[in-house]
Parts: structure tokens; C-alpha cells; sequence
């Protein structure tokens, strides 16, 4: 039997430590609070292993696990160095390499995880704009953003769309056609508005530290070619009958049974924080939804005049949550309390916690990411720089969204 207030207590105690994001005395990052939380569940919640690990969907996991495979092996044949250093060349006219790094960081992080693509894009930007005495602050924050924009473009950009889709049942070209307008419309703003607040940043007095180094793959034809060609087919299936994680499943078994790339290489680029943190998640919204708790926020909201029924409630909820306790929690929260059995209400989700996970540093992993190894090569990019030019590209963005939802429904 469930014991109620045990559930809700951990599930508040949880999504507070996600929203602080560490516990004072402790060196718990989210993963390991949210670990705390589902473990607590399972002795305190009064719920059987079964039903606890039945909270976990992992057709989602699969698919997240696959895809950082597929992202692992064009890592490692250099092929996002290679795209990276390309950009980095072309550095003679910021406005250009302002929108050739943004659009190539928002194209993959469309088809691959978003999180990598900062993560390899970061160093090689910042150290070329530092060689050439150009601020590299905008600039890599203008990575965060674009992946953010990018990865909503399909479902497969970040983890939390993955799921999302998985549980909406949504077809790969139906979501790409809906989503592609709001999307092309964010980036534009964001462009236009971080060139605008940022071309007067130019002059950098920052220096690279002399430890300062890259860790970049060495580039190999053959195996990028293997990996774009393997992931065309992913895609080219998902418009398909055929079982997505399958598909998935199916593509990485092809790369861990690699001539070139070590199998421990490999799995050692897998993002396992993020897949133990969704099943973390799984587990704390599982046990909250069976308790009862979520049909119970539903009915406050709607008696506090928020139905999340319609889609612009829901679009500025998801936004707005996402940015309180990231945007991967509140997505595992919402899939619980709001009813997405329609298609345009899951595409609202999923663009909407893909946008406003752009509003601050905590609002997405990514914009962590490029904090993280910018400060690593010494340069510092704070909480304000960053929110004077995330809010305004959310804030477009978001106004896109709603336009475009007011506009086809």
C-alpha cells in the first residue's frame, strides 16, 4: 500500500534539491538527488520493486542509450571537431561566424544529442575567438541557445522530447512539419537579438591559460562517413512502422561491434548521469502520480484559473517550470499531470521545455555544459550575462510558439 505522505514528502524534498541543485554539506550533483529520492521511494514508499522499476519506460531509455551511442562513434571518428575547427576558421567576420556556428550547432543538435554538440563545440570556439582578441562569452552562449532551439526541431534532439514522443505516440515527419515553423522563427530571433546585444562585446581582454589544451579526436574519413551514413538510415526508419528503439538499438549494436572504436571508448561517452537521472525521475513522478497527487495539482490549477487543457497554459507552464527545476524534471512532472493524447499538445511540451530551458544557466544541461568548460579555459560567464540575452530569445520564442499554436488551432 502506498504510503502517501512518505511519497509526498520525498517528491517535495526531491525537486527542491533538483531546483538548488546540491545539498549543503554534501557533493550530491541533481543525478544523485533525484538517485536519493527514488531509492527513498523504494524503502520508504511502501511500493514493491516491481511496481517501482515498472515506473521506468524503457523503450525511452533505449532509445536515449542508442543515440549517445550514434553520438559516441562521430565523436570519436572527429567528425564534431572537424565541423568545430571548420567554423573556428572562418572568423574574420563575426556576424557571419555568429550564424554558421549557430546554424551548425542547432542542425545537429537536431539529430544528435545536443549536450555532446556543446560539449565538443565549446573549447574549439573559445579558444579561437580568444586567438583572434574577440569576447567568446556571446558567442558560447549562443551555442547553448541554438542547441536548445535545434534540439526541438525533432524528437530526437534531447532526452526529454525522446520520452515525450515515446509516450504520445508521435510519428517522426508529423512532428518535424508542426514543429519546423516555431523553430525557424526562435532561431531567427535569437540571432537577430544576440548579435544586436552582443556586437559591441567584441574586444576581448580575456587571455587563454597556457594549460588551456583541446582533446580533440583525430579525423577519420571512413568512420565519419559509417556513422552519417548509419545515422541517415535511423532517420530514414523513423518515418517507418518499424519500432524506434529498435531502429536505435539496432544502429548501436552496428557501432559497438566497431574494427576501429574500443567498446569501454565508446560507452565511456555515454552520457550516464543523464539515463540514471531519467530513471531517478521515472521512479519519483511514478510513485507521486500513483499516490494520487497529480490529479490533485491539475484540479488546484484549474480551480486557480490554469487549465492545462489549453495549450498556451500549457506552453507558459512548461517554460516557466522549467526554469524553476530544469527542464528534464518538469517534463517528467508534466507527462503526469498533463493530458498530451493529442498530438499538438505534446508537440506545445516539447517545444516549450526546449525554449525555455534557454532563460537562465539552470534551465537546460547544455547551457551547464557551456558554462562548465568555458570556466575550465578561464573564462566566466555569469548568471546575468547569460539571463540578458536567454530572456529575450525565450521570451521571443515563446511568443512564436503561442502565435503559431493561436494560429493553427
Amino acid at each position: 500500500m502506498i504510503e502517501k505522505p512518505a511519497v509526498l514528502a520525498i517528491f517535495t524534498l526531491t525537486y527542491l534539491g533538483i531546483a538548488v541543485g546540491r545539498v549543503p554539506g554534501l557533493k550530491l550533483d541533481r543525478t544523485g538527488i533525484v538517485m536519493l529520492g527514488a531509492i527513498a521511494i523504494m524503502v520508504f514508499g511502501g511500493l514493491e520493486t516491481p511496481e517501482v522499476v515498472g515506473f521506468i519506460n524503457w523503450p525511452t531509455m533505449l532509445l536515449l542509450f542508442g543515440f549517445f551511442v550514434l553520438s559516441a562513434q562521430l565523436r570519436l571518428s572527429g567528425f564534431f571537431d572537424a565541423v568545430a575547427g571548420a567554423i573556428a576558421r572562418r572568423l574574420t567576420n563575426p556576424a557571419r561566424f555568429l550564424m554558421e556556428m549557430m546554424l551548425a550547432t542547432a542542425a545537429l543538435s537536431a539529430f544528435l544529442n545536443h549536450d555532446i554538440v556543446c560539449f565538443v563545440f565549446t573549447p574549439v570556439v573559445a579558444m579561437a575567438l580568444l586567438k583572434r582578441h574577440l569576447n567568446p562569452a556571446p558567442f558560447l552562449i549562443a551555442i547553448a541557445i541554438a542547441s536548445n532551439i535545434g534540439a526541438a526541431a525533432t524528437f530526437v534532439g534531447n532526452p526529454q522530447d525522446m520520452l515525450i514522443a515515446q509516450i504520445a505516440g508521435l510519428g517522426f515527419g508529423a512532428y518535424l512539419l508542426w514543429c519546423c515553423v516555431p523553430v525557424l522563427f526562435a532561431f531567427v530571433c535569437a540571432y537577430a537579438i544576440i548579435w544586436m546585444l552582443s556586437r559591441q562585446q567584441l574586444a576581448a581582454t580575456l587571455q587563454a591559460p597556457a594549460s588551456a589544451a583541446l582533446n580533440d579526436s583525430p579525423y577519420n574519413r571512413f568512420h565519419t562517413i559509417k556513422g552519417l551514413v548509419i545515422l541517415a538510415v535511423v532517420i530514414g526508419l523513423f518515418f517507418t512502422p518499424l519500432p524506434k528503439p529498435l531502429v536505435v538499438m539496432t544502429a548501436a549494436a552496428i557501432h559497438l561491434a566497431s574494427p576501429k572504436f574500443r567498446t569501454q571508448d565508446l560507452l565511456r561517452l555515454v552520457d550516464w548521469p543523464i539515463l540514471v537521472l531519467f530513471m531517478g525521475l521515472f521512479v519519483v513522478t511514478g510513485a507521486f502520480q500513483a499516490s494520487g497527487y497529480g490529479d490533485e495539482i491539475v484540479r488546484s490549477l484549474a480551480q486557480a484559473g490554469l487549465h492545462l487543457i489549453s495549450l498556451p497554459v500549457l506552453a507558459l507552464v512548461t517554460a516557466t517550470l522549467s526554469n524553476l527545476v530544469n527542464n528534464s524534471a518538469a517534463v517528467m512532472l508534466l507527462l503526469k499531470v498533463a493530458h498530451i493524447a493529442q498530438p499538438p499538445a505534446a508537440y506545445v511540451l516539447a517545444l516549450a521545455n526546449s525554449f525555455g530551458g534557454s532563460l537562465i544557466i539552470v534551465g537546460s544541461v547544455s547551457n551547464i555544459i557551456v558554462v562548465q568548460q568555458a570556466r575550465e579555459l578561464g573564462i566566466r560567464i555569469s548568471f546575468r550575462e547569460f539571463a540578458r540575452l536567454g530572456i529575450p530569445v525565450t521570451l521571443a520564442a515563446m511568443a512564436g510558439l503561442i502565435g503559431w499554436v493561436m494560429l493553427i488551432t
